[in-house]
């Protein structure tokens, strides 16, 4: 079985490989622009991607959408962590939570699937915290500020560790699970 994981992040299309090669899943990067639209919900998101995706005649692929939701701003960056990512980074973020004792965060990935004209849509967590200041060069996006365990960023984690823990490798256990149903 080969999916297309539809995407412009190379961050995400290494993890997804790294994770479902071992569910004996193949996979193929494809980057096709498609319309996401403005919500609070990663899986309005999804959904909204996986009908612009299908009306346009694209089948048997993956995407998803994925954000960081910290407590202490009311779930800010949620659906936004990749605008937020780009207008402020890491560093901005950090800033935002100077002072904030309170810092429970969690990350979430929304997975939709869309093989043999069947439609697939699951939701991953990963809870933790937001660290004091950056730490590790692995992974990419919010991962030097976020920790699962308190003790490593999920840039501290080499790739293979991280997706037995991280909202996306949770989705894709998930996506797994009800792929096994199907087939």
């Amino acid at each position: 079985m080969i999916l297309k994981i539809i995407t412009s992040n190379p961050g995400k299309v290494r993890e997804y490989r790294e994770a479902l090669s071992s569910f004996g899943i193949g996979t193929e990067h494809v980057r096709i622009p498609y319309d996401e639209i403005q919500t609070s919900d990663l899986t309005e998101v999804v959904g909204n991607g996986m009908r612009c995706l299908k009306s346009a005649g694209i089948s048997d692929f993956i995407i998803d959408d994925s954000g960081l939701f910290i407590d202490s701003l009311n779930g800010f960056p949620g659906v936004f962590s990749a605008y937020a990512l780009k207008a402020i980074g890491n560093s901005g973020i950090l800033k935002l939570m100077d002072n904030v004792n309170e810092r429970s965060a969690d990350f979430r990935c929304c997975i939709g699937c869309n093989i043999d004209g069947k439609d697939i849509i699951v939701l991953g967590r990963c809870d933790g915290i937001i660290l004091k200041k950056e730490a590790g060069t692995e992974g990419f996006g919010f991962d030097p500020i976020f920790s699962q365990d308190g003790r490593r960023s999920f840039a501290e984690i080499p790739v293979t560790e991280k997706n037995k823990i991280s909202h996306r490798g949770n989705a894709v256990r998930l996506l797994v699970d009800e792929l096994r149903k199907i087939f």
